[in-house]
């Protein structure tokens, strides 16, 4: 069996069954995520792979994290080994690799980017409470946080509070790379959404 169904199928258990610990229908969870019914029946059912953005409203809704949403098997005491996913890809072969998250109720979220030339991603406030931090690896990545424009070089290091609106740009010339921390509160706010993206 390829990824993408196992991903499919791990996604419409989770949801089913955090659904029903909630005793929220889907139209309450429409309501609180801001994806339609018609895709969230469809994810339920196992016949849709969300992109990022519904991935992280659902999570946001839910109050877990996206790796909870996406995981195809039970995790030992203590995990070992590879259990990343790819949950973005750039127009021009970037990506966002999400490679692992604590359990609510404070989600934390490990996360590696490459952004080629011209791409970026972001623009939305997460939920309130939200804080990030990036160290960027190689290139120079620009952060706006509540239009504000920073510039951040190899080996430096940003942290700001998620709950305002930024985005993450490449302006340079060349490849950046940047490992990025998201610590996720345990309260949600209804109308934020996690990444802001909608590819």
């Amino acid at each position: 069996m390829t990824e993408v169904p196992l991903l499919a199928g791990a996604m419409a258990r989770t949801m089913q069954a955090l659904r029903a610990e909630r005793g929220w229908s889907l139209d309450q969870l429409a309501a609180r995520s801001g994806v339609s019914k018609g895709v969230l029946v469809a994810l339920e059912q196992g016949r849709s792979n969300p992109n990022l953005a519904t991935l992280a409203r659902i999570g946001d809704a839910f109050g877990v994290p996206v790796t909870l949403l996406v995981d195809v098997g039970s995790e030992p005491a203590v995990l070992i080994g590879d259990a990343s996913r790819v949950l973005w890809q750039g127009p021009s072969g970037g990506t966002g690799t999400i490679l692992g998250a604590t359990d609510p109720p404070w989600g934390a979220e490990l996360w590696r980017w490459e952004l080629q030339p011209g791409e970026s991603f972001g623009g939305e406030a997460h939920v309130p409470g939200t804080r990030e931090m990036v160290c960027v690896e190689s290139g120079t990545l620009t952060v706006t946080v509540a239009g504000e424009r920073h510039e951040i070089g190899p080996g430096r290091s940003a942290r700001f509070a998620g709950g305002l609106p930024h985005r993450y740009n490449n302006t340079a010339g060349e490849l950046v790379r940047f490992t990025m921390v998201v610590v996720i509160p345990p309260a949600r706010d209804l109308g934020l959404t996690r990444w802001g993206l909608s590819g």
